[in-house]
């Protein structure tokens, strides 16, 4: 499994943080600007940090980086947070970042493109541009973890959240809501 992996500039990067360091296979990362911002702000950490959970890290400005073109495959790109910026630029075309380049490669190669958005409320416009991604396979996942789990501290909300998104990419984290009535 190949998995791409966008930070952007919007809050919440300790899921995308959790996400890379839980989810299998190669993995690739891409912070822009604001994502690197956010992930020092929020977690203390530089992109270059990220290393020991990835195959490589991209610039966000590198429009020449090999994911940038089709021929290149991967599996899923996951966008987590995804800002409604980001969010607007992808609904729209707009390719003029690698996260942004390589989510429009997603679309129209049909592959999987996972968009946790981090954003409350929702704007008319940005409920827009959500339906318009959903409509055209892009699976939107808002930022909510699930409370029906028990968690006791913030990581293990993190882990909630971030195991429906390991889901979602394919992998079983076994951590579904009365799952133990299925064994």
């Amino acid at each position: 499994m190949r998995t791409i992996v966008g930070f952007t500039g919007a809050s919440g990067v300790a899921y995308g943080v959790d996400f890379l360091r839980r989810c299998p296979g190669d993995k690739y990362a891409i912070a822009s600007k604001w994502g690197k911002r956010v992930l020092h702000d929020e977690l203390g950490l530089k992109v270059e940090e990220l290393r020991p959970w990835v195959n490589e890290i991209y610039s966000d400005n590198d429009l020449g980086a090999p994911f940038s073109s089709g021929s290149n495959h991967f599996d899923t790109l996951v966008i987590v947070p995804c800002s409604v910026s980001t969010l607007a630029k992808i609904a729209n075309g707009i390719a003029d970042t690698l996260i942004t380049r390589i989510a429009q490669v997603a679309l129209k190669e049909r592959r999987r493109l996972v968009i946790a958005l981090r954003e409350t409320p929702l704007s008319s416009i940005a409920l827009e541009n959500a339906l318009k991604l959903s409509k055209e396979g892009v699976i939107i996942a808002p930022v909510c973890p699930p409370n029906y789990m028990g968690a006791d501290t913030v990581d293990q909300i993190i882990g909630g959240y971030v195991d429906k998104l390991l889901n979602l990419v394919g992998v079983d984290t076994g951590n579904g809501w009365r799952q133990e009535e299925l064994e």
